[in-house]
């Protein structure tokens, strides 16, 4: 769908081959603050409960996050989580009244800014995957992706200490994901979704989670994609 407000937003979901959909995508603008927020929640399995929640969690961080920001609407929805219990992972994106926006997020969910033919990911993944990758880099190559479920901080555990802060320019495309989709689609095939479709966000949020290929075990997870056309700077 693509949400009538002032930042252009179109949201895909493709429910994956294991049971039901556990990711939730929500958008919301604040008629106090001006602001909007979007998010993505990828629930962590998909029991009955967490299946029930995503929807709950996704709509609570953006309410609260359009109104009182990013870190806010995050920890709140993270309240609607009990321990031990069902838990998730997400990315949330606040617009600033002027211009560009807030990202915070936990776990592997991600943002992603487009603008002037580059693709810059925004966020790095909480799961020891990516801990061992970034330690690779000088130890040499270590076969990590198998470690990419090992997620170290979630919803249900976070805390303002533990959740990170970046903010993106006015202008060009946000895109936040869930796994579903850039863990089953190659970064090339992304970025040239993303050529391809730049002037329609509904067509490339369609497209970012049509792309998922099945691993070899025939397995496609939940994919979810958010496509945010960011208003450039006022002149």
């Amino acid at each position: 769908m693509t949400t009538p407000t002032d930042t252009t937003i179109a949201i895909a979901t493709r429910e994956g081959t294991d049971l039901a959909l556990a990711d939730a995508a929500a958008t919301y603008t604040s008629t106090t603050t001006g602001r909007t927020a979007v998010t993505v929640v990828d629930g962590m399995g998909h029991d009955p409960d967490i299946v029930r929640l995503s929807p709950m969690l996704a709509e609570t961080a953006a309410r609260v996050g359009a109104v009182r920001g990013g870190l806010a609407g995050l920890l709140s929805a993270g309240l609607l989580l009990h321990d031990p219990g069902p838990d998730a992972v997400a990315v949330l994106a606040v617009t600033h009244v002027g211009g560009g926006a807030e990202i915070v997020w936990v776990g592997d969910s991600r943002a992603y800014h487009w603008e002037n033919g580059t693709l810059t990911l925004l966020t790095t993944d909480h799961n020891l995957a990516a801990y061992l990758s970034s330690a690779a880099r000088e130890a040499g190559d270590v076969p990590v992706a198998a470690l990419a479920d090992y997620v170290g901080i979630s919803l249900g555990i976070a805390v303002p200490a533990t959740v990170p802060y970046v903010s993106v320019p006015a202008g060009g495309l946000l895109i936040l994901t869930s796994d579903g989709v850039h863990d089953q689609v190659a970064s090339d095939v992304v970025e040239a979704l993303v050529r391809k479709h730049e002037a329609d966000p509904q067509a490339l949020a369609e497209a970012l989670v049509a792309a998922a290929e099945p691993d070899a075990d025939g397995y496609r997870d939940d994919a979810t994609a958010v496509v945010v056309l960011l208003p450039g700077k006022p002149g």
